[in-house]
C-alpha cells in the first residue's frame, strides 16, 4: 500500500506517518513510498489505541519538558519590565512564553481574563513570579494618558499659587451595574433621565452640575456596563472624588471590585453610598462585611477611613447626607480642588458626535482657565477649531465655561475623541481638504485580522458617537480568540447609509448599529443585496449577539482534566468488551463515567471508561485516594494485576 494512501485513511500527512510509525515499532525508513499490506491492515486496525498511545507520550514529553524549564528557571530568573497595566497578550510576548501557560496561570490563581484584557502589576508580578521571572515595574515609561494628566498637573504647579481660587469638586459614581448609580444620579439632578434611557443604562458620558449649601458640585456621568471600563477610567482621572455605589440587596460584585481597582488607581478619595437599603432582603451589616472581606474597605463606624452612607436613590433617602458628605471630603481636600480661571483654558472631553446640523459636537469639562466663545483650541499640536457657541449642561447658551464646568462646544473642524484633551492655543492646521473628507464621511478606524489561520467575523459599526463605538470595540477585542476574530472592516459614526451596504457587500460584512436609524431606503438596498443588518440600543445585547455567531461558528473544544491514578490489585471477571477488576485509587480520585489510559511498566497499553465504581459493595460515584474499591471497565479486556489506570475527564471549552 502506498504511504499516501495510508495516511489519507488515517487522515494525517505522509510526512506525520513516516515520522510516527518508527516511535510505534514499524520502522519503515525516512522515505519509505510505500508499506506491506498485512502490516498497513494492521495499523489501520489498531490506529485508534496506536494514537491514544502516541498522545499519551507526547503528554509525558511535554511535562518532562515543563519540570525541565521550571528546574532551569529557578537557577536565574529573568528580570521583565511592564508598567501598571499590561495586556495578557503584551506580558505573554515580553516572557515569551504562549498565551495559553499565562492564562492557566491567571486562572490558577483565580483571575479570569482574555488576552486583550488588561493586569495590573500586582497580578503580573504574581503569575510571573511563579513561571521564573523576576518582574519589575516600569517607572519610566507613561502612557499617553498619564503624559496627559501630567501635563495637567504641571500646568497647575506653573500657576501663581495667589491666583488659585477654589472651584467645584468634580465627582465620578462608579459600580455594578443594576445597582442604581443611573437613580443616584438623577435623585441628585432632581430629573428624570432614567425614563427615556433603554434598559436603565446611560448611553451617553455627560456632566451635571447640582447647588447643595450654597456651594456647586460637578458629577460625572458615566455608563454603568462592564463594556465601558476604558470610559469609566478616564472618568475616574478627571474625578477629584468617586462614589462606589454598592446595592444592600446584592452586596459586592465583579463589577463594584473591578469600579473600585479603578478609583484605587487613580488615588481617588472614595465614599461608599450602600443603595437599595428600602428593598426586601437589604442588609447594611452585611454588604460591609463583604466590602470589608473582598475589598479591604473598613467603614467609618467599624472603626476604618471609608465613609459609609446608605441611600435610597429610588425614594431619595439619604441623598442630602450623601451631598453633606461629599462637601465634607471635598473641604478636607480643599488644597487640591484649586484652578487659575484667569488662564488659558484646558479640559478633558467627555463626550462627542457628529451633528448632523452642527458638524462635530465635544462635551468638555473645564479643569483650568476659562473657556471663551472665540478661543481657539488645540490637541497635541493640532488645531481642532474655534469656539463658535457653548452651552452649559442643561442646554442653554454661555458665553465661557470656567474650571469644573462642563461646556458643550460648537464650531470645530476635527471630532476629539473621549479622553482628549483640549487647550487654548492656535496648533498647527490641518489642510482644508482632509477637514472636508473628515466631515463628509467620519470614518475613525479600519483594522484587519493579524491571523489568517483564526476564523473571522466580518463587522461594520455604525455608532452615534465615539464614546460608544471605543466601548463596542474594546469589548469585540475582548471577546475575540485565537480560533476566531472579530474583524472591524469600518467603524463610522451616524446612521448608517448605502456606502455601508456596499462596503458590506464587498467584505461579506454584518452591520451593526447602535443608537443610529437604518433609512427605508437604505433598508430596502440592504435586504436587495442579502445584507445583514443589525440595530441595537443596549451595548451588552450587541456584543451577546456577536457572541452567539462566533460560537456558532466555531467547532467545540475539550480540555483534559486528569482525575487521578488506581492501581489494579485483582481481575475478577473477562467478557469480549469488559472486565470486572479491584484497584486502590494512589492519587487524586476515581470517578464513575471517566475515561481511562491503561500504563504498564510505564508504557501505553490501551484506553477505555469506566462505567460503573463500588466501594463497600455499594455504587458510588467516586472514591477518594488510599481507598479500595471495584470497578467496571468498558473496553478490550487487557486490563492485568499491577496495572495503573490514569482516570480523567473532557471538559467542553467554552
Amino acid at each position: 500500500m502506498n504511504i499516501t494512501e495510508l495516511a489519507r485513511i488515517l487522515k494525517i500527512t505522509p510526512q506525520e506517518l513516516r515520522e510516527k510509525l518508527p516511535l510505534l515499532g514499524f520502522d519503515i525508513g525516512p522515505k519509505a513510498i510505500k508499506i506491506d499490506r498485512n502490516v498497513a491492515n494492521r495499523i489501520i486496525k489498531d490506529w485508534p489505541r496506536l494514537k491514544k498511545k502516541l498522545e499519551y507520550e507526547e503528554r509525558l514529553r511535554q511535562e518532562e519538558e515543563k519540570k525541565r524549564e521550571k528546574k532551569e528557571s529557578k537557577k536565574e530568573k529573568v528580570k521583565i519590565e511592564i508598567p501598571k497595566f499590561i495586556t495578557v497578550r503584551d506580558f505573554a510576548t515580553l516572557t515569551n512564553l504562549p498565551v495559553n501557560i499565562i492564562l492557566s496561570e491567571l486562572m490558577k490563581n483565580g483571575v479570569f481574563t482574555s488576552i486583550n484584557e488588561k493586569i495590573d502589576f500586582e497580578t503580573a508580578w504574581l503569575v510571573g513570579s511563579e513561571l521564573g521571572f523576576e518582574v519589575v515595574l516600569k517607572e519610566d515609561v507613561l502612557v499617553e494618558e498619564e503624559q496627559d494628566v501630567k501635563k495637567l498637573k504641571e500646568i497647575l504647579e506653573k500657576e501663581n499659587k495667589e491666583e488659585l481660587q477654589s472651584r467645584p469638586p468634580v465627582i465620578v459614581v462608579m459600580g455594578h451595574v443594576d445597582h442604581g448609580k443611573t437613580k443616584l444620579l438623577d435623585a441628585i439632578r432632581r430629573t428624570n433621565v432614567v425614563e427615556g434611557e433603554a434598559g436603565g443604562i446611560t448611553q451617553h458620558i455627560g456632566a451635571y452640575q447640582v447647588k447643595r449649601k450654597g456651594k456647586l458640585i460637578t458629577f460625572i456621568d458615566t455608563p454603568g456596563h462592564e463594556a465601558f471600563t476604558a470610559m469609566r477610567s478616564r472618568g475616574a482621572k478627571v474625578a477629584d472624588i468617586a462614589i462606589l455605589v454598592v446595592a444592600a440587596d446584592d452586596g459586592v460584585k465583579p463589577q463594584t471590585i473591578e469600579a473600585y481597582h479603578i478609583i484605587e488607581s487613580a488615588q481617588l478619595p472614595m465614599i461608599v453610598a450602600i443603595n437599595k437599603i428600602d428593598k426586601e432582603g437589604a442588609d447594611i451589616n452585611k454588604t460591609k462585611q463583604e466590602l470589608s472581606n473582598k475589598l479591604g474597605i473598613i467603614p467609618e463606624d467599624w472603626g476604618g477611613k471609608t465613609i459609609c452612607v446608605p441611600i435610597s436613590a429610588l425614594k431619595g433617602q439619604g441623598i442630602e447626607d450623601l451631598l453633606d458628605m461629599i462637601l465634607l471630603v471635598a473641604d478636607m481636600e480643599s488644597e487640591h480642588i484649586k484652578a487659575n480661571p484667569n488662564s488659558r483654558a484646558i479640559g478633558t472631553v467627555i463626550e462627542s458626535h457628529i451633528d448632523k446640523g452642527a458638524g462635530p459636537v465635544a462635551t468638555i469639562l473645564i479643569q483650568n482657565g476659562t473657556l471663551k466663545i472665540g478661543d481657539n483650541l488645540s490637541y497635541k499640536g493640532v488645531n481642532y477649531g474655534k469656539v463658535r457657541a457653548l452651552h452649559d449642561y442643561q442646554s442653554r447658551p454661555i458665553k465661557q465655561a470656567g474650571p469644573a464646568e462642563p461646556a458643550k462646544i460648537l464650531g470645530l473642524k476635527i471630532l476629539p475623541e473621549v479622553g482628549d484633551i483640549l487647550e487654548v492655543s492656535e496648533g498647527k492646521k490641518i489642510k482644508h481638504k482632509k477637514l472636508r473628507v473628515l466631515k463628509k464621511e467620519p470614518l475613525i478606524k479600519v483594522t484587519s485580522g493579524d491571523d489568517d489561520k483564526a476564523k473571522k467575523i466580518n463587522l461594520i459599526i455604525k455608532s452615534d458617537v465615539l464614546g460608544s463605538a471605543e466601548a463596542i470595540e474594546e469589548s469585540l477585542a475582548k471577546i475575540s480568540t485565537d480560533k476566531i476574530k472579530v474583524n472591524i472592516i469600518h467603524k463610522g459614526l451616524g446612521n448608517i447609509t448605502d456606502g455601508d451596504i456596499k462596503r458590506a457587500e464587498a467584505s461579506n460584512a454584518i452591520i451593526v448599529g447602535f443608537n443610529v436609524k437604518l433609512p427605508h431606503l437604505v433598508e430596502d438596498l440592504a435586504r436587495e443585496k442579502n445584507i445583514e443588518v443589525k440595530l441595537y440600543q443596549i451595548i451588552y445585547d450587541l456584543i451577546n449577539d456577536i457572541q452567539k455567531k462566533m460560537e456558532e461558528m466555531v467547532e467545540p473544544e475539550y480540555k483534559r482534566v486528569d482525575l487521578g491514578k488506581v492501581q489494579i490489585m485483582a481481575v475478577f471477571r473477562k467478557e469480549p468488551k469488559m472486565q470486572i477488576i479491584g484497584g486502590k485509587v494512589i492519587e487524586g480520585r476515581a470517578e464513575t463515567d471517566s475515561e481511562v489510559e491503561i500504563i504498564r511498566k510505564n508504557e501505553f497499553i490501551d484506553s477505555g471508561k469506566i462505567s460503573r465504581l463500588q466501594s463497600g459493595k455499594q455504587d458510588v460515584s467516586f472514591v477518594e485516594e488510599g481507598q479500595e474499591c471495584g470497578l467496571q471497565y468498558e473496553g478490550d479486556p487487557v486490563i492485568q494485576v499491577g496495572d495503573i489506570l490514569h482516570f480523567y475527564k473532557k471538559e467542553k471549552i467554552s
